[in-house]
């Protein structure tokens, strides 16, 4: 191995300027000959007819490149909260992010998921502050927020010089010299005479910084000598690596000024693979924990972070975290208990691909046969299988019916939405076995409607969001009893049951039906006692007011009367059914509602508009905790009042508040709304 790769994300709030960003590093290295632009829709990481569409990233872009003979793989990942599923796999196989930040906005809500992210993973960071050139940007101010916000511990390297209309370039304080953009390349020159207090003011603190965790800085600073920059670039990666501090540097990338010395940092301050430590994972068979360096002559260990369709079949997104893989090779899909066998290899730029002969230890590739690989699942040596961890799929906060437009899309539609959760785990499919319609859980509104629109674009099927039903229930609230008959003669053979029932609630409060047969004397034959449980049982599928199922009931059978030649089976259940639509409607019904507990997560500023709002959702705040950085809020809602409220949070809290909801109990549905039961 060598120290000749960097694998990195970038990771930011959406409008950050990543796609941009992106863009002028394959400028700048060679990739392509001119840049795009999103708001043209041509940029080469946003590829997808969507994307160029909303003018957003949607899905995870890597791109390959070269920089003064370092190969770098570049993960342009989405900046929408929705899609935060592609920053949570690609942080899980990457070895090292550039966090960007709108100099205008500072630290904003997705920035502060994306970095929690990065910390659970223990990514090591640079931050690029953008935007420099454009009205309102003040670098020190969002220096601050990274270190308030983020909790975080930022290391300058770079001063602007000038902002807004102003900006020209950057002092670079290692080197200290200054960098001023006057075409494609910076023009090295001496500090400007109006910066140097500032710039040496700043070079002072960075030194200290450093020497408060290096040695060897602390030496020279200490014996008065003054620090060379080759000393202070080693002690910067050897802190970056680890996380102690975090670099940061500034430009415009529009302007296309500040990124060769972003690249220059990646190159010299981000870990390369080896630099990781060795991957830890389960041996499948012994449940014992092994580790696998990250050397080509180890034993196969690599990681599917994505499943996407593509021209080729399913291609499947890997970290190879040892050994190597080649053309043909077999390979366990560790955990599933099967094997598979690689058909080519491609190192993916964006839209486009170069088949490449082998992918050893550090490289991120795509495979393409493995034709049953998931999200997350392990591929190793069948001699030797190991699991790694995955990564966490967030679970769902909206959902909401998918309706085909023909019924020629019908067809196609569940088979069309499955394929696209085997490439996206945070979108759920399922059927709702009670009103037939399939159901889509996902990250957002929006996430929603780029599924939609995937739809027809890849697919070619048409469908549309609807609203999905709440599935409400009734319960009896009182018992009473009914003696019913029927009697039914059209010529030949009749239908003759006489059924008399106690129905009532169950005094458990369990769900399903509980009952009792207490007929004495043969009044009911036996074999005719299980077809009057059925119909009772069929009854309450869809016996409640506007038609919802019961949730609970006891019944007892305490008579009844049959006829030798026209009773059956079938008649005995028609008149249980009967009796209990009848009976049932006499027991005074509640409409019952499924409450949600909802758990919210917000900054104290937003605490009583998050409160207020529950309250008029029909919400009951159960608990509140008070934390040191955020409040917890806990409540229960319906679920009905719930469709909304992702979007509805988000506003109210700038983005900033979270929260998680779960199915906690059935209460009765206020009789002034039961006509959304129906």
């Amino acid at each position: 191995m060598t120290r000749k790769l960097r694998n990195i994300g970038i990771i930011a709030h959406v409008d950050a300027g990543k796609t941009t960003l992106a863009e002028r590093i394959m400028l700048d290295t060679g990739r392509i000959h001119r840049a795009g632009d999103v708001h043209d829709g041509n940029t080469e990481t946003d590829h997808h007819a969507l994307e160029k569409k909303h003018g957003i990233t949607i899905s995870a872009a890597a791109i390959a490149c070269a920089w003064k003979g370092v190969g770098i793989t570049i993960i342009d990942t989405p900046g929408h909260v929705d899609f935060t599923i592609e920053v949570e796999r690609s942080l899980r196989v990457l070895d090292g992010a550039v966090a960007v930040f709108s100099a205008v906005a500072g630290v904003e809500p997705q920035s502060e998921t994306v970095w929690r992210q990065a910390d659970r993973f223990k990514v090591p960071r640079i931050c690029f502050v953008n935007k420099m050139d454009q009205v309102g940007a003040d670098f020190h101010r969002t220096v601050g927020m990274i270190r308030e916000r983020l909790g975080a511990r930022p290391l300058v390297l770079q001063l602007p010089l000038g902002a807004e209309g102003t900006f020209q370039g950057v002092v670079d304080l290692v080197a200290m010299q200054a960098l001023i953009w006057d075409g494609p390349a910076p023009i090295a020159s001496a500090v400007p005479e109006a910066m140097v207090d500032a710039a040496e003011t700043a070079r002072a603190r960075l030194i200290e910084i450093l020497a408060e965790d290096d040695e060897a800085v602390l030496a020279a600073w200490m014996d008065g000598i003054d620090v060379e920059a080759e000393l202070l670039r080693a002690a910067i990666r050897r802190g970056c690596v680890t996380g102690r501090f975090t670099p940061v540097l500034c430009g415009s990338a529009y302007r296309n000024a500040g990124i060769q010395p972003l690249l220059d940092a990646i190159c010299a301050y981000m870990p390369a693979p080896e630099d990781r430590p060795a991957v830890e994972g389960v041996d499948p068979e012994s449940g014992v924990a092994v580790l696998r360096p990250p050397s080509p002559d180890a034993p196969v260990a690599a990681l599917v972070s994505k499943v996407q369709v593509s021209r080729f079949g399913a291609l499947a997104f890997v970290r190879v975290y040892s050994g190597r893989i080649v053309p043909g090779m077999v390979l366990a899909l560790s955990g599933a208990g099967r094997t598979e066998r690689v058909g080519r290899i491609l190192r993916m730029q964006a839209a486009s691909e170069t088949e490449v002969a082998e992918a050893v230890a550090g490289d991120v590739v795509a495979l393409v046969g493995l034709k049953s690989a998931t999200a997350g699942i392990t591929l190793s040596d069948p001699r030797r299988p190991v699991v790694l961890s995955g990564f966490a799929v967030p679970d769902p906060v909206i959902a909401a019916a998918v309706e085909p437009r023909t019924r020629a899309d019908q067809d196609r539609l569940r088979g069309a939405l499955d394929a696209m959760a085997r490439g996206d785990p945070s979108l759920r499919v399922s059927t709702d076995a009670e009103t037939g319609q399939i159901l889509v859980a996902g990250m957002g509104e929006l996430h929603l409607q780029i599924c939609v629109e995937t739809l027809k674009e890849d697919f070619g099927v048409e469908a549309s969001i609807g609203a999905p039903r709440v599935a409400y229930r009734a319960v009896a609230t009182k018992g009473t009893e009914i003696d019913h008959t029927l009697r039914k003669q059209n010529g030949g053979v009749g239908q003759f049951a006489r059924v008399r029932l106690a129905i009532g609630p169950r005094d458990d409060g369990e769900a399903g039906l509980r009952f009792r047969n207490a007929t004495v004397g043969g009044a009911v034959p036996r074999e005719f006692v299980s077809f009057i449980e059925r119909g009772l049982l069929n009854a309450m599928a869809d016996g409640g007011p506007g038609g919802c199922p019961v949730l609970g009931l006891d019944a007892v059978l305490l008579d009844g009367a049959f006829h030798a030649k026209d009773s059956s089976g079938l008649a005995f259940e028609t008149a249980a059914r009967e009796a209990f639509r009848i009976a049932f409607a006499e027991a005074e019904p509640d409409v019952l509602e499924p409450l949600m507990r909802v758990v919210v997560t917000t900054p104290a500023d937003y605490l009583g508009g998050v409160i207020g709002d529950l309250q008029r959702r029909r919400g009951l705040v159960v608990e509140t905790v008070t934390g040191a950085a955020a409040h917890e809020v806990v409540a229960e809602a319906p679920l009905a009042e719930l469709f909304s409220y992702v979007g509805a949070l988000r506003s109210m809290s700038q983005g900033r508040a979270a929260f998680h909801m779960a199915f906690e109990r059935y209460a009765p549905l206020p009789k002034a709304l039961w006509d959304r039961a129906g």
